[in-house]
């Protein structure tokens, strides 16, 4: 009995540190997920470099209006041009409908003209789970030292329209923009919106 109530604390430490992972502040959860070429792509790669992290789901509505108004392709050019790292992560488990084969998501990425400097299948969820990834999409900005910057929603116009996309605030340029500037993140989290994560 006296050893069960010695694991608790315990228990309760380990799932806490992991809900608050990847909050504000806090160090980004490492991982190491294969890409579209089945290279093995670590988060730590890019220590030294800011690194945007974008859950994605062609499935999904929410991710369609941002490749279909072509924001999500805007934003990866602009910040690929001043050095930031943009990873798309699709964390939909292999065993969803909606699971996409390194090939397939290759093909839409490219489809869709993409700029992202890989697109990464995290097949098992792993990722995705230690991110506490909500929705699709989700976003975090992660700065040179592996700090969480900011976490949530790419911009506030919460629906699956492709025009609310050019009257948005977005959240991601606006906490990159104050970011590599050396200024804080006046915003560095809101709720994310849009499909589940399909684990």
């Amino acid at each position: 009995m006296s050893h069960s109530f010695r694991l608790i604390p315990l228990l309760l430490v380990l799932m806490i540190g992991s809900a608050v992972a990847a909050t504000p502040g806090g160090a980004a959860p490492e991982f190491s997920i294969n890409d579209t070429a089945g290279k093995a792509v670590k988060l730590a790669d890019f220590k030294g470099k800011f690194v945007v992290l974008e859950w994605t789901n062609p499935e999904c509505p929410f991710v369609q209006k941002h490749y279909v108004s072509q924001n999500m392709q805007a934003l990866q050019k602009e910040w690929a041009s001043k050095d930031v790292v943009w990873l798309s992560i699709n964390s939909t488990n292999r065993s969803s409908s909606e699971f996409k084969t390194p090939q397939q998501m290759s093909e839409w990425m490219q489809a869709k003209g993409a700029a992202q400097k890989a697109t990464l299948i995290d097949a098992t969820s792993a990722a995705g789970k230690a991110y506490s990834a909500k929705t699709t999409p989700h976003m975090f900005v992660i700065d040179p030292a592996g700090k969480v910057l900011y976490n949530g929603a790419i911009d506030d116009k919460r629906s699956a329209n492709p025009a609310d996309a050019k009257t948005a605030k977005n959240y991601v340029r606006a906490a990159l923009t104050e970011a590599t500037a050396g200024k804080p993140v006046t915003v560095a989290s809101t709720t994310p919106y849009g499909c589940t994560v399909k684990y």
